[in-house]
C-alpha cells in the first residue's frame, strides 16, 4: 500500500486552479485564432547545450523533485547532482495559479505545468519552446504525449511531458449491478443510486460532462470538452445541475472518497488509479473502468522559463527526469504512467505499467488530456467564442449552488 505522503503529493499534483481567469496576457498583442488557440509570443529555443550552470531552480508539485528527505529511499535528484554538477533548488507549488505567478518573477528555470496552467505559460510568454533536439530521452517518450495542445503549439514543442492518468468511473461491485461501462449511470436523475453517487469537485469537472455529451448528443457537434461555445457550454452546465439532485457529495480529497466507498456512502462515480488500488488495498470491493465514452485525464509537463538564468541546467533536468530510471521512479511513487517508454522495464513493480495502460495507447486515445479552456476555440472555430476558465468557475459555482 502507498504511503500517505506518497498520495497527498498525488492530490497536490493533480488539483487545479480555482480561477484561471483569462488567457490573454496583459501588455501583450492578442493572440490570434488558429488550430492551436492562439499564436504565442515569439521566443527562441536554445540553440546548443553548453556547460552546466552550477544549479538549476525548479518551480514543481509536491512528489515530482524528492530528494530523499521525504523518504531515504525516494530520491532521484542526488545522482543527478552529481553527475551533472547541478544544485536542484525545488518551490514546492500548491496550485497552478501559484505556479503561474512563481514563473512570472523570473526567478526560476523550470516548471512541471499542468494543462491548466502550460497555455497561459505560453501565451504569455513566461515559458520557451523546447529544442527538443538537445534532450536525448525525448526520444523514447510515447508518441501518444508529443505534439499535444497542452504543450505544444503550432508543432513547436514548448516542454517535455512528466507522465499520464485518467479520470475513471469507480463503483461497488456489492451494490452496481450490472457493472457499469458508461458514464451514463453518473448522469442518469432517474439512476437508482440517487444520493450515493460523487463526482469531481472543480471547475475543470465541466469537461467530463462534455466528453458524456460528445457521445449521446452529436448534434451538439462538441469536438473538443475543452472547446465550448454558449450552446454547448450551457448543454453541460444544464447536465451537471440536473445530476447534482443525485450526488451524495463531491470530492476532491482522496481519504476522503476511500472512506465514503468503504462505508457504502458512495457506490459510484470519478476517482483516479491510484485512489482506487488504496480502496482496494483497505479491502472495499471497487471496480474501475475507463468508460466507452471515453474520459477526461491529466499529462504535466516540464517547461523552461523563457528568461532563464540556468538554462544549460535546465535542460538538464529535463533530460533527466523523463530519463528511463528517473521517470520510473517518480512514476511509481506518484502513481501515474510514466513518459517514456523504457521505464517500464525500470519499474520497481514489474505490473506498475500495466496497471496504469502506460503502453495501451488504444486506452488513452479515449483521454481528454486537462488543457486550459480559452476563448480561442482550441478545437479550431473561428466563428464562435469559447468560454474560458473564468466562465468555467464562475459556472461550477452556480452547479454546486
Amino acid at each position: 500500500m502507498r504511503s500517505t505522503p506518497r498520495i497527498a503529493a498525488a492530490v497536490a499534483a493533480l488539483a487545479l486552479a480555482a480561477a484561471c481567469g483569462s488567457t490573454e496576457p496583459s501588455g501583450t498583442a492578442a493572440p490570434a485564432p488558429g488550430v492551436s488557440g492562439f499564436t504565442p509570443p515569439k521566443i527562441e529555443a536554445l540553440a546548443s547545450l553548453g556547460a552546466g550552470e552550477g544549479q538549476v531552480n525548479l518551480v514543481a508539485w509536491a512528489g515530482y523533485v524528492e530528494d530523499g528527505s521525504t523518504d531515504p529511499k525516494v530520491d532521484w535528484v542526488s545522482e543527478f547532482e552529481s553527475s551533472t554538477g547541478c544544485q536542484v533548488n525545488t518551490k514546492t507549488a500548491g496550485t497552478s495559479d501559484e505556479m503561474v505567478n512563481l514563473m512570472k518573477t523570473g526567478e526560476y528555470d523550470a516548471v512541471s505545468a499542468s494543462g491548466d496552467a502550460s497555455l497561459r505559460l505560453i501565451a504569455a510568454g513566461t515559458v520557451a519552446p523546447v529544442n527538443t533536439s538537445l534532450i536525448p530521452n525525448y526520444a523514447d517518450v510515447f508518441s501518444g504525449l508529443k505534439d499535444k495542445p497542452w504543450n505544444s503549439v503550432g508543432g513547436v514543442s514548448y516542454g517535455v511531458p512528466h507522465g499520464r492518468g485518467a479520470n475513471l468511473l469507480m463503483w461497488r461491485t456489492d451494490k452496481v449491478s450490472p457493472a457499469p461501462d458508461s458514464w451514463g449511470v453518473v448522469f442518469d436523475p432517474a439512476s437508482p443510486y440517487k444520493g450515493a453517487v460523487t463526482a469531481y469537485d472543480s471547475p475543470i469537472y465541466i469537461a467530463d460532462a462534455a466528453v458524456y455529451l460528445m457521445a449521446t448528443k452529436p448534434e451538439l457537434g462538441i469536438k473538443n470538452p475543452y472547446a465550448l461555445d454558449d450552446t454547448q457550454f450551457a448543454a453541460a452546465v444544464d447536465l451537471l445541475k440536473q445530476q447534482r439532485g443525485i450526488i451524495g457529495e463531491y470530492w476532491s480529497d482522496y481519504t476522503k472518497e476511500i472512506q465514503a466507498f468503504k462505508a457504502g456512502d458512495t457506490v459510484v462515480g470519478t476517482t483516479w488509479q491510484v485512489i482506487a488500488n488504496l480502496a482496494l488495498a483497505d479491502k472495499a470491493p471497487v471496480e474501475v473502468t475507463l468508460p466507452k465514452e471515453g474520459a477526461t485525464g491529466w499529462s504535466d509537463t516540464w517547461m523552461v522559463a523563457a528568461a532563464a538564468k540556468n538554462p544549460n541546467c535546465a535542460y538538464k533536468w529535463l533530460d533527466w527526469i523523463i530519463s528511463p530510471k528517473a521517470n520510473a521512479q517518480v512514476a511509481e511513487w506518484f502513481g501515474e504512467a510514466p513518459s517514456n517508454a523504457k521505464s517500464c522495464a525500470e519499474t520497481a513493480d514489474p505490473k506498475h505499467c500495466d496497471t496504469f495502460h502506460a503502453t495501451d495507447e488504444a486506452y488513452f486515445s479515449k483521454v481528454y488530456y486537462w488543457t486550459t479552456p480559452i476563448p480561442q476555440c482550441l478545437d479550431g472555430r473561428t466563428d464562435v467564442t469559447c468560454k474560458d476558465y473564468a466562465e468555467w468557475t464562475r459556472a461550477w459555482t452556480e452547479i454546486k449552488g
